[in-house]
């Protein structure tokens, strides 16, 4: 099928600009490669993340990127001779395609997402109305993919980016508070220690007990079915309260009914598994007991260990808290950036969000401490 034509350019041909009426400008022809170029990796991406997936979402990632290599169809049919050699994308695209390559996880998808979202064909008047409104379909379809990948990793993640966040910032806070006070170095790292083992303990404990609390009220929550085969078998067709179920459930009357004379004439006991007929997958979502407090941990203990570093290799003073407040406000700044990815949010919003949040706590310490000890002393 022929691709449209693109949108705002004159003197054009069934496929796009016809060359012998007008030879392109070598500033279009560079924009062309350069979209060429980016077509190309963005398929690579597409195909590589394909061959880490299976099933459905394997059949997508394929359809995306056959969709990319119509767009670098069309490009090419624009330079025709002009062509020129094979060259490589801009470089945010080379890094997702060498990411699709090497992990091909949930971050490559929410990278992916942001590259669709940035899609420059809105306003390209090279481009076709088809390609900008496939850009468009191909954001959402991405953000769906990318959704399914975040909730199969949230729980977990979300441990592992508070646990850290809340390392770096409680226990920079607690140094600083204790060096405000007038504490000795050796008095420093002592407590810089302690709150390190005693925070990660806490935090690992804290996810374990959350986790497993929420779980067992999602179980609780989560429909029977149960020898659901039977139970249909003895309904009465003409008055149950099959619909009633679907009712309970948020679902309208007249839907309830519908779903409830559906069940029963198929008598797919599968349809009961919730509201959407389907069974509960809120188990996955929030990730198991043990992974998300060995998460919390592990990722605490790893932040809170930060401003504890420059005192340990036997900096102190001003020196000593300088290093820490750069190593902190870098470490905030990589959990809040990945926070943005993850979300689809604008990275750097994030961290800077991360850093002044952060900052500000271990500031508000650090002036207590400061009150304490000209008090104590």
């Amino acid at each position: 099928m022929a691709t449209p034509s693109p949108r705002g350019a004159e003197n054009r041909g069934p496929d796009g600009p016809d060359p012998a009426a007008r030879a392109p400008a070598p500033s279009a022809v560079r924009r062309w490669r350069r979209r060429l170029a980016d077509e190309r990796e963005e398929a690579k991406v597409y195909r590589d993340l394909a061959t880490r997936r299976t099933g459905e979402e394997r059949q997508i990632l394929l359809g995306l990127a056959e969709a990319e290599e119509r767009h670098a169809a069309h490009w090419m049919r624009l330079l025709g001779d002009e062509a020129g050699r094979v060259r490589r994308g801009a470089a945010r695209m080379r890094l997702l395609a060498f990411l699709a390559r090497r992990f091909g996880s949930v971050f490559v998808l929410a990278l992916a997402q942001r590259a669709e979202t940035r899609s420059p064909y809105r306003s390209d008047a090279d481009a076709t109305a088809a390609m900008a409104a496939d850009e468009r379909v191909h954001e959402e379809v991405v953000r769906g993919l990318a959704a399914r990948g975040r909730a199969r990793v949230s729980g977990t993640f979300r441990a592992a980016v508070f646990g850290a966040n809340d390392g770096l910032v409680s226990n920079f806070a607690l140094v600083l508070g204790v060096i405000g006070g007038g504490a000795s170095p050796s008095t420093v790292v002592l407590t810089g220690v302690a709150g390190l083992l005693a925070g990660a303990l806490s935090m690992g404990a804290g996810e374990y007990v959350s986790v497993r609390s929420q779980r067992e009220l999602l179980a609780a929550s989560a429909p029977d079915v149960r020898d659901a085969h039977a139970l249909l078998r003895e309904l009465d067709v003409n008055a149950n309260e099959l619909a009633l179920v679907y009712r309970a459930r948020g679902v309208p009357a007249a839907e309830a009914d519908r779903r409830a004379a559906a069940v029963l004439r198929s008598g797919d006991p599968r349809s009961l598994g919730g509201p959407d007929g389907a069974d509960d997958g809120g188990h996955d979502v929030v990730g198991t007991g043990l992974s998300a407090a060995l998460s919390s941990f592990c990722f605490f203990a790893s932040g809170a260990a930060v401003p504890v570093v420059p005192f340990l290799f036997g900096l102190g003073g001003a020196s000593a808290v300088i290093v820490a407040g750069v190593l902190v406000g870098l470490a905030l700044m990589l959990t809040g950036a990945t926070v943005g990815v993850l979300s689809g949010g604008p990275p750097l919003r994030r961290a800077l969000r991360q850093l002044a949040i952060g900052m500000g706590a271990a500031a508000t310490t650090y002036g207590l401490g400061l009150l304490v000890g000209a008090a104590v002393g």
